[in-house]
């Protein structure tokens, strides 16, 4: 059994089980945030971890970060910006607009101070900086597959001086990309299969309808 403190809280764990395990196997209630839980969106998990021995403190996801001897955890609470990036994609038309929109909506993004600090907070290894610096310059479909793995914890968005949100950044990429392009395969299949009845939604499954 290994000993770790979250939350605070004096924890005993079995090596090998991750944060997120360890928190709910010690009696503790998840009541918000955690999307593989069946509730929130990935990515909600996001904690603090200094490990037994260091000073660093780094950022992690509590989901699939291993418990170690010693090591101190803390969660951290979601937070929201006082001003939202909005748009219409239907608004866009052909692609020659997509810089003018970047740069109408993401006005921040140009002004990137090459800190790395979203690259360090990144719980995923994505190189966040470049992916911002590959949107700015117009390299869309490069761009798009560095935020491929990003779970939206907003982590760099906390990181960033420059309040860039690079995490919404590598999603409206991602979604300008797939909206200019054709549809994946493996996803318009199983549409298909949907709409004919071949694959049936069941909308009662545990976790098919999440708390609002």
């Amino acid at each position: 059994m290994l000993h770790l403190t979250i939350e605070g809280r004096e924890v005993e764990a079995r090596g090998g089980c991750s944060i997120l395990q360890a928190y709910v196997q010690a009696g503790e209630t998840l009541v918000e945030g955690v999307g593989c839980m069946g509730q929130g969106v990935c990515g909600s998990c996001r904690v603090m971890v200094r490990l037994s021995g260091e000073k660093e403190v780094r950022t992690a996801l509590a989901c699939e970060t291993l418990v170690q001897e010693g090591m101190q955890v803390a969660f951290l609470d979601y937070f929201t910006e006082a001003t939202r990036h909005t748009y219409d994609l239907e608004d866009i038309g052909d692609s020659w607009q997509v810089l003018r929109t970047i740069t109408d909506v993401f006005p921040e993004a140009p002004h990137c101070r090459h800190c790395s600090g979203c690259d360090r907070a990144c719980p995923k290894d994505l190189e966040v900086q470049r992916g911002v610096n590959l949107a700015v310059e117009g390299k869309l479909a490069e761009a798009s597959h560095v935020f491929d793995e990003c779970v939206m914890c907003n982590l760099c968005t906390l990181a960033c001086p420059e309040s860039i949100r690079p995490n919404h950044l590598g999603l409206f990429v991602r979604r300008i990309v797939a909206s200019q392009a054709l549809r994946p395969a493996n996803l318009m299949l199983r549409l298909r299969q949907v709409e004919n009845g071949e694959m049936t939604i069941d909308f009662d499954a545990p976790g098919a309808r999440p708390p609002a």
